[in-house]
């Protein structure tokens, strides 16, 4: 396409408009957090009259904001290696090898991402109930019971992500390295597993992404000890009080993970969902 002056000014609008409409919510929010309390109830201001760093300091005793970032941490954490790890030996499976009822779970992997997720929230509940009913393991308000939760969000676009990846990977390079003595396994650790890191580092940061910022499950399935940041901001609200430069503080302080995660693993983030999505 020519870059003609009325599409270089088209195309200069078009980003002016998408970079407003991403920064000035942003703004807005990084003002929230640092102004007086009274100043953010009242009329909204583009430029704040007082500047306060309090409402980062506040916000640690307001609410256990610790106790909910470790929780996430630890429910995240957990859901991430377990989707890399089951997705990589499902995707490796799938890619590599014949057998019955393949072709039926790739198209029941790839039918899971056609419903909405809220639709597993009811099931989901009753069948861990019944489980804690029948063996006495809890999962409605624990850990676990959150992380099995997010496998089932995670686990179909992760292996279908990877089965695209490793397809695009040369099956004479684990050929060679099983002649050589090499285990199916020891060849997509040795061989298939470096070659594919960018698309195992998106999926990576894909369910990391998905477990940290979720809110409905998270507000069924957890309680008062394992609750998670997504819902512990709630807490802000109160039946007298709104502390909105305290909510803005612990969202812009909870986004960071996520932010530096996705910096220093963008590029290969980016190469990842791109070969996914085209191979």
């Amino acid at each position: 396409m020519r870059n003609t002056k009325g599409f270089m000014s088209f195309r200069a609008v078009t980003v002016l408009l998408l970079g407003a409409f991403t920064l000035i919510p942003l703004y807005a929010m990084v003002t929230a957090a640092l102004k007086p309390l009274r100043d953010v109830q009242s009329t909204f201001t583009w430029w704040p009259s007082t500047l306060t760093v309090s409402p980062f300091v506040d916000m640690w005793t307001t609410v256990p904001l610790a106790r909910y970032f470790g929780n996430s941490l630890v429910v995240s954490g957990l859901a991430t290696l377990a989707s890399v790890v089951l997705a990589v030996l499902a995707a490796f499976a799938v890619s590599r090898f014949s057998f019955r009822g393949r072709s039926i779970f790739t198209t029941t992997v790839l039918s899971t991402q056609m419903f909405p997720g809220v639709l597993f929230l009811l099931p989901l509940f009753l069948i861990f109930t019944n489980i804690n009913s029948a063996t006495g393991i809890q999962l409605v308000g624990s850990r676990l019971g959150l992380v099995i939760t997010y496998l089932t969000f995670t686990l179909p676009f992760s292996i279908w992500m990877l089965v695209g990846y490793f397809d695009s990977i040369p099956r004479e390079l684990d050929e060679a390295a099983m002649v050589d003595g090499c285990t199916p396994l020891g060849a997509l650790w040795r061989v298939v597993l470096p070659a594919a890191r960018p698309g195992v580092i998106a999926v990576a940061i894909y369910s990391f992404m998905t477990a940290w910022g979720e809110v409905l499950f998270a507000s069924v399935m957890t309680n008062d000890s394992n609750r998670t940041l997504a819902v512990g901001l709630r807490e802000y609200s109160t039946q007298t009080n709104v502390y909105w430069n305290q909510i803005m503080a612990a969202s812009l302080v909870v986004s960071v993970p996520v932010v530096v995660g996705f910096l220093l693993a963008q590029k290969s983030f980016v190469a990842g969902v791109t070969a996914g999505a085209v191979k």
